[in-house]
């Protein structure tokens, strides 16, 4: 493909995620992979020349752009070699035309500019929009640390234990380690989150927001194997994930339940106040996987925001409901904003006095606000907070 082919390519691929992005389908990397599936033709150079052009616009505009062209077309201010590319012939975009929109503003949308956590500055923001690690969690039930760095010489030691870093690109699915569960990929917040919640261990642990069971498979790794723990989620195909996962992990004491949006309670209820630990690992805005996710920007709004605070609201009140009386709920969100944030843990234990905030001991990370903030300029992981309760 030619050069000005690549950048039409990339153009019509924008228009796909943006579209998705307006009417919540599906993602930016779901997209790419469909894409290139029906382009055949394009060759591995010209398939890593078009994602990089998509995810510099992505990157770049923190408000959705009205089109894949116009994005582009903003993206020429700091590219301008881009602009003798629109010519309009080899299968290019067509020629720029005088006074056509493009897109402008900045990486961070207006309206969420002054909501993140004092923690956040201006260095930190700009480190939300670097390169993705990939870290992965060595399971001590199949593996030892010395096996991986045996497959793997240039793996780094992370903060926690049996936790690595691996150069970016590495191949793991074709690994006999990988298929035979030896090692998860897991950023190390996630890992970390885990570990708050193993740290009282647990006899009966409910991951009231499994999804498909990354901190789940964490926790049976990482507690007795006769604690049982239970998977529960809303999402049906991200549940049923779990159950393939949890066999090539060898981990036997992992349940799994399917919840009914709005019903929640119900396929609860025979957990009430029986558990020693909830984790709640809370749908959110996602502001801190920005590095592997930048188009969740383009998805999030006032609105949306303010509906997914009132579900967090409502899961953490439902997951303290499972909690036995000296066991703990764990709350976690992958966001950096205070709304999801320490705005909710100070709205829950205003509204419960039975509970009170646990400080957790951990080698990474910052306090704030009740909870504990990682972030990838400090901490070189995705951005979480979270909060450790213990019921009275």
């Amino acid at each position: 493909m030619t050069p000005s082919a690549r950048l039409q390519a990339a153009i019509e691929m924008l228009d796909w995620i943006i579209a998705a992005a307006r009417d919540n389908g599906a993602s930016a990397d779901n997209i790419a992979k469909k894409f290139f599936k029906e382009r055949r033709y394009a060759g591995s150079g010209d398939r890593r020349a078009i994602r990089e052009l998509v995810y510099s616009a992505i990157r770049r505009w923190g408000d959705r752009p009205e089109s894949g062209r116009q994005a582009m077309l903003g993206l020429m201010a700091e590219q301008p070699e881009l602009r003798e590319l629109f010519t309009g012939t080899a299968y290019g975009p067509a020629a720029i035309e005088a006074d056509e929109a493009i897109a402008s503003g900045a990486q961070i949308p207006d309206w969420l500019a002054d909501r993140f956590a004092s923690l956040i500055d201006e260095t930190e923001r700009k480190a939300l929009f670097d390169r993705a690690p990939l870290h992965v969690r060595v399971n001590g039930q199949r593996s030892t640390d010395l096996e991986v760095k045996s497959a793997w010489p240039d793996a780094v030691a992370l903060a926690l234990p049996h936790s690595y870093e691996l150069p970016t690109g590495t191949q793991l699915e074709d690994k006999t380690l990988f298929r035979e569960g030896a090692i998860e990929i897991q950023d190390l917040g996630s890992q970390a989150i885990a570990m708050a919640g193993a740290a009282a261990k647990p006899k009966l642990a409910l991951d009231l927001c499994a999804g498909a069971g990354g901190k789940t498979l964490a926790l049976a790794a990482m507690l007795p194997s006769d604690t049982r723990i239970i998977a529960a989620d809303t999402d049906r195909g991200r549940l049923s994930r779990i159950d393939p996962r949890k066999r090539r992990a060898s981990a036997r004491n992992i349940e799994t339940i399917l919840l009914a949006p709005g019903k929640e309670i119900e396929a609860l209820d025979h957990l009430k106040v029986s558990c020693d630990l909830v984790l709640i690992d809370a749908p959110c805005s996602g502001t801190g996987t920005w590095r592997r996710n930048p188009e969740l920007r383009w998805r999030m709004s006032p609105k949306r925001l303010d509906h997914t605070t009132e579900l967090q609201q409502r899961l953490m009140d439902l997951g303290s409901e499972m909690v036995k009386p000296g066991g703990r709920l764990v709350y976690a969100v992958c966001s950096l904003l205070d709304a999801e944030g320490g705005d909710q843990t100070d709205k829950f234990l205003a509204n419960h006095p039975q509970w009170r905030e646990i400080a957790i001991d951990l080698p990474l990370g910052r306090s704030y606000r009740k909870g504990t903030l990682f972030s990838p300029y400090h901490d070189g992981t995705d951005g979480f907070y979270f909060t450790c309760l213990e019921k009275l």
